[in-house]
């Protein structure tokens, strides 16, 4: 772990949001298959989690599986879908005995029964936690999720449970995946691209960015530790003058 001789600002991110990008170039760098990256990456969230607490994060969001990674090859989407499940057995009691509590958000349709099986697990045996909130998005898009939240929005309407005129930019909200989270202060993406594809799209309209050209897998809490400190120093107005 780094040194903790840095103190967080007050103003540090409360909620970080992480696009864990470069788990393949990183294997293919080394000449090894892009599993062996996704591999090394998935070690990396521990480290990452593991830091929150002393950096003042509460809450963590990773992009674990998008709904376009469908379109990949067959033997890396098989090879995500296990490595997900070896985590989730893996990591249950680590997280749980740390404080950590686990959500999934995104679409669970397309998933198999046993990884939903064992995604409900984690969350039934972490959900008494409240040191740091670990958020995986996993099968998420974030179009696919106002348009999921939409439809059961709509659902209400019809039903009778919610009027037209009440809907507006507070109500959305309260149907989406991350309901109970606050929105994320800060998005990280790794691997040098600079785009966010897709992921939280409605609850990162006021978010600070940083695209940082490190591979997922080399990421560190040490570089974890400088964006934070770097946000602390930010003036954010929410579209706002200064006073």
């Amino acid at each position: 772990m780094p040194s903790s001789s840095h103190t967080m600002p007050d103003r540090g991110p409360q909620h970080v949001a992480i696009i864990m990008d470069g788990n393949g170039r990183w294997a293919q760098a080394r000449g090894r298959p892009r599993l062996f990256g996704h591999h090394a990456g998935a070690r990396r969230v521990r480290d990452v989690v593991e830091a929150c607490p002393r950096l003042g994060i509460k809450y963590l969001t990773v992009f674990a599986f998008s709904t376009e990674n469908w379109k990949r090859t067959q033997v890396e989407v098989a090879g995500l879908m296990s490595l997900f499940r070896r985590y989730i057995i893996k990591e249950t009691r680590t997280l749980r005995d740390s404080g950590v509590r686990v959500r999934f958000i995104g679409d669970r349709v397309k998933l198999d029964a046993k990884l939903i099986e064992l995604m409900d697990t984690l969350e039934a045996e972490t959900e008494g936690n409240d040191l740091v909130h670990l958020t995986i998005a996993l099968n998420y898009g974030g179009r696919d999720e106002v348009a999921r939240a939409t439809k059961r929005l709509a659902q209400d309407v019809a039903d009778g449970r919610l009027h037209p005129d009440d809907v507006d930019e507070e109500t959305l909200p309260k149907y989406l995946d991350t309901h109970v989270l606050p929105d994320p202060d800060l998005v990280i993406r790794t691997s040098g691209e600079a785009r966010i594809s897709n992921f939280l799209l409605w609850q990162s309209a006021y978010s600070e960015y940083e695209f940082i050209d490190t591979l997922w897998p080399d990421f560190t809490a040490a570089e974890l530790e400088r964006l934070c400190l770097s946000y602390g120093s930010r003036d954010r107005r929410f579209g706002a003058v200064p006073a």
